[in-house]
């Protein structure tokens, strides 16, 4: 099996660490040619650029301890599956550099009411915790995250300037 178990509160920590330090919304240049959607295929690991209908760049992801299917409560270790955006990025999180994605939206919220659940959030295309980035090349083989979007220190720094606010990401199955 391609998980790699930690001690839950180390995992906790990646993906909660942006609620709990506060929401410190950076300054967010639009660069020139920023790609026009994310693309998330769990499946394959892979988050993927797109500008104008052409993929223009693929890197490879780490997922949640129980990554197939969508998320569907606070604390599964699943990613959300849906259409939703990068709506704000911080630099000064446990995790080196992130971007949140706008996830639970309306639907979600809904739906986690209706099973007398929480949604969860604060779900993020985030790197290694600070510290482990020269891990990176080790990571990208397990799902260590949990439920977030986990990409090697080289790969978040690669999209920090690539990337624009409230670009729309797709993540699929």
């Amino acid at each position: 099996m391609r998980q790699l178990r930690w001690p839950l509160a180390i995992v906790l920590v990646v993906c909660l660490a942006a609620p709990a330090a506060g929401r410190v919304r950076e300054v967010w240049p639009t660069p020139p040619d920023a790609p026009d959607l994310l693309r998330v295929v769990k499946s394959a690991r892979v988050l993927e650029l797109w500008r104008k209908g052409e993929r223009i760049s693929t890197y490879r992801i780490s997922l949640g301890p129980d990554p197939v299917g969508p998320k569907l409560q606070e604390g599964d270790g699943r990613t959300p599956e849906g259409r939703y955006t990068l709506d704000y990025r911080k630099s000064d999180s446990v995790a080196y550099k992130a971007f949140h994605i706008s996830y639970p939206d309306r639907q979600d919220r809904e739906r986690a009411r209706a099973a007398g659940v929480k949604p969860g959030g604060s779900i993020m295309i985030h790197g290694q915790w600070d510290g482990f980035g020269w891990f990176g090349w080790l990571m990208k083989n397990y799902d260590w995250t949990n439920g977030c979007i986990g990409l090697s220190n080289q790969d978040i720094d690669e999209l920090w300037g690539k990337l624009a606010w409230n670009t729309p990401i797709e993540i699929v199955p």
